[in-house]
């Protein structure tokens, strides 16, 4: 939404009810250059200082003011963390279109108590549907990658699987420097140096102009961007010292990358180049408990054994930039890359038996060494094109194409314990999965006289997606691997969606309100084959649907907002979550989609409010949020030893809760950030016709505060919670992370050394430890306890050059990381 701030509005008299005139321009940053969305324009009479009318400037910066009369009359232009401006001695003529051209904001540097903290200027703008953090505040993410920026944000949780969720949905869509992208959150974020981000914000229920997917809205990150012409340089380098616990893995794990982004800029031209090298392992380990029951047989088989990752993301961006003049700008970017993960689960079956009727059968044991290689290599191009009308309207295309391969090897051997050379079965399942997809916009923006802002658009999305997905197991008699047909399977998607748009958003006195529709088509042909071509089903699956969004705000005070958003969305399957074949994770799990599975359906209500005081800031918001056709992973018995874990429709989730955020500076030199959700879950449906009833509380909190010991010395300390919350079958326990920086700049900033002491754990607490349970009366029990690494030790050094200068944007993946 764009009319986020209320404007306060008063008519002094009655010679301004035929007022024609209109004043328009840009506001941009001093510094950067860049556009700044949601300033306030107030325009005030020259004669009694009455407020005549204002506005708010859109994402590029322009404003329109107008049914102004003729007259005398000063601007005010202000926003948080910004200098206000004031513009004297304007005349106006009656029906007088005055262009006020760009006007600089200066960022406004805190300086309490008469000591310079640069460093410290307010990290956070709360707005009426979006909040803003300031990712340089987040010390303990340096080094790291955007995940470890956005587990800071209130609301934000992300568990021992790595999987982000907000308000505890995991589905949202993530931009890049507004540029929607449609891959899996994680996958991304773990690709972008936390390094490169400048800020990250959150719109929590997204007008029509913006994508309809997302069950959480829309997380947006901000690349660090300059603007004055010359040159730019940050070069950034990771190294992790030897783990203090290897959890008996075989292989030590290593920690250790660079990154470097390099921006030229000289007069209209652009130019951005940026790599990226990370190898980024954990060690860990996993105990386990499964019990299967069949009649008065229950089969018992715990476990223990490693549990680590190996990963290994490498990346190269080039984009370039040229304005011609103030109306026109293109840009073309490409993006390559490569993502390597492997999962080593080496386990051991210690006391696998049977209780028969109350008598227990003789133990047996096993070692299953399981090896799972997750592997995309990438490569997408993008052009973008703007066209502004002067002030009052604007043209925008943008164009993504992207090529993706998915693939990789899961290697599942179970062998004789003690004497490993004897082997019981020996499994491969690999597969190959190009992926084509095309994207591309186009938007219309502009203010008809006493309308408000009009937006329009269309966009058009094609995703082609197919897998050969092949499965063998070893004839220990002949020494060959053997297809197994009911593993195998081809696979291919085609998805087509056509979408159009339509919001207004309006300011009228005190209050602010917008509304709009996204109307989309969406197609979907899910071919599915078998290997012995006996098997050949198309399904079908297609809709037409409107998403409706609205927003209103009333500004009571200059430093207090209400607000009242409403938002429809929705989330769509991965090819993965759609193929019904399975595949071996490890000896005691296969695992496989639902081919009929519905997309998403979500509807969010909130409401709450936004204070300032000094310094300081306050939100509360409080929500209720309904998901159609909630998907959930849910397991079934495969046979007495083999659990099937299948992605499917479970029924309908409920969220009603309350989340709060403040950022308070308590002297010069110490301030801290809070965020907190608590929410009622509840999730009520059918499963393999069984019901599913479950509902809990589950809260979590994230808290960050930093000391500055001296100008060039700091210290920050922060701690995320997520505690224990319900699934369709069962439970996930609490999770947590602590952990320490200190940071220690030379060379006038230029230079900057941090020290991270990630995941406190000293073996007093149970530090990035996760228990997942599941269960399904008279059928089975399962519980895992997930031990991943703890107190990591963490060298990070960066230098730049022409810090102030730097520009650069990177077109980011669409479609494949989604896969991934």
């Amino acid at each position: 939404m764009k009319a986020l701030i209320p404007i306060v509005l008063f008519v002094g008299s009655l010679q301004y009810s035929f007022a024609q005139g209109q004043l328009t321009g840009v506001v941009k940053d001093q510094a950067t250059l860049q556009p700044i969305e949601f300033a306030s324009i107030a325009v005030y009479s020259s004669i009694d200082s009455s407020l005549v009318d204002g506005t708010i400037s859109d994402p590029l910066g322009s404003f329109l003011v107008g049914n102004l009369p003729q007259g005398s009359f000063y601007v005010v232009v202000s926003f948080l963390g910004y200098k206000t401006q004031t513009i004297k001695g304007l005349q106006l003529s009656r029906n007088e279109k005055k262009n006020l051209e760009t006007l600089f904001l200066l960022s406004d540097l805190q300086e309490l108590q008469g000591v310079d903290i640069q460093g410290q200027r307010i990290s956070n703008d709360f707005q009426a549907q979006k909040q803003s953090y300031s990712a340089k505040n987040f010390e303990s993410a340096k080094g790291g990658t955007g995940t470890d920026v956005l587990r800071n944000l209130p609301g934000v949780s992300i568990n021992a699987e790595g999987q982000v969720a907000i308000r505890g949905n995991a589905g949202f869509v993530l931009m890049v420097n507004g540029r929607p992208v449609q891959g899996d959150p994680l996958s991304i974020l773990s690709q972008l140096p936390a390094n490169a981000i400048e800020k990250v914000e959150w719109i929590s229920s997204p007008s029509a102009q913006y994508d309809s997917e997302g069950k959480a809205g829309i997380i947006n990150i901000t690349t660090a961007m300059g603007a004055t012409d010359g040159i730019y340089l940050q070069v950034n380098s990771r190294l992790g010292l030897p783990s203090i616990q290897n959890y008996d893995n075989a292989e030590s794990q290593k920690r250790y990358g660079g990154d470097f982004n390099l921006n030229y800029v000289k007069g209209k031209w652009d130019v951005s180049l940026g790599a990226s090298y990370q190898r980024n392992d954990q060690s860990g380990r996993r105990d386990g408990y499964v019990i299967t029951y069949d009649g008065d047989t229950a089969t018992h088989f715990p476990s223990n054994g490693e549990r680590s990752i190996d990963e290994l993301n490498y990346s190269g961006r080039f984009t370039i930039g040229f304005t011609p003049d103030a109306n026109n700008n293109f840009n073309l970017g490409f993006y390559a890359g490569v993502r390597d993960r492997v999962r080593t689960a080496d386990i051991f079956y210690y006391d696998n038996h049977r209780v028969i009727d109350g008598q227990r059968t003789p133990p047996f044991q096993y070692f299953n060494a399981n090896d799972q290689n997750r592997r995309g290599d990438f490569v997408l191009g993008s052009l973008d094109y703007t066209h502004t009308f002067g002030s009052k309207a604007k043209l925008t295309s943008s164009f993504l194409y992207e090529y993706t391969m998915l693939g990789g090897p899961t290697i599942n051997r179970n062998l004789g314990y003690p004497d490993l050379s004897l082997v019981y079965q020996d499994e491969y399942n690999t597969n190959d999965n190009p992926l084509n997809g095309v994207r591309w916009n186009l938007d219309y923006t502009f203010q008809p006289l006493g309308i408000g802002k009009l937006q329009t658009g269309y966009q058009f999305r094609y995703l082609n997606h197919v897998g050969d997905f092949f499965y063998e197991r070893k004839n220990n008699e002949t020494g060959e691997f053997e297809l197994v047909p009911e593993f195998s399977s081809e696979v291919n998607l085609n998805r087509l969606i056509h979408t159009g748009y339509l919001q207004l958003d309006k300011s009228i006195k005190k209050w602010s309100y917008g509304a709009g529709v996204r109307v989309e088509l969406m197609n979907r042909d899910f071919r599915l084959q078998d290997k012995t071509n006996t098997l050949d089903t198309l399904y079908q699956y297609d809709y037409v649907r409107p998403f409706f969004s609205g927003n209103i705000a009333y500004k009571a005070k200059e430093d207090l907002t209400w607000k009242l958003n409403f938002s429809q969305r929705v989330e769509r399957e991965t090819t993965f979550k759609m193929n019904p074949f399975p595949e071996r994770e490890h000896s005691e799990t296969l695992e496989q989609g639902d081919p009929t599975v519905l997309p998403e359906f979500i509807n969010q209500l909130e409401g709450g409010m936004i204070k300032t005081w000094k310094d300081n800031s306050f939100f509360a918001t409080a929500y209720y949020t309904r998901v159609k056709n909630l998907v959930n992973r849910v397991n079934t018995v495969y046979n007495d030893t083999i659990l099937n874990r299948i992605y499917s429709n479970v029924g309908t989730g409920k969220s009603i809760g309350m989340e709060v955020g403040t950022e308070l500076f308590f002297s010069s030199k110490w301030k801290s950030y809070f965020g907190g959700n608590v929410y009622h879950y509840s999730i009520k449906g059918e499963f393999d016709n069984r019901p599913v009833d479950q509902s809990a509380w589950v809260y979590s909190f994230n808290l960050n505060t930093t000391y500055s010991i001296t100008s060039t010395l700091s210290s920050q300390f922060t701690f995320n919670y997520l505690s224990s919350r319900i699934t369709a079958q069962g439970e996930d326990s609490r999770f947590y992370q602590p952990s320490i920086n200190v940071k220690k700049t030379f060379m006038d900033g230029k230079l900057s050394l941090n020290f991270q002491w990630q995941n406190i754990d000293m073996g007093l607490l149970k530090t990035n430890e996760q228990r997942i349970t599941t269960y399904r009366r008279g059928e089975f029990y399962t519980t895992t306890n997930y031990i991943y690494e703890v107190d990591m030790l963490i060298l990070n050094l960066s230098y730049t050059i022409n810090g102030s200068k730097n520009r650069s944007k990177f077109v980011k993946s669409e479609f494949g990381e989604k896969e991934f």
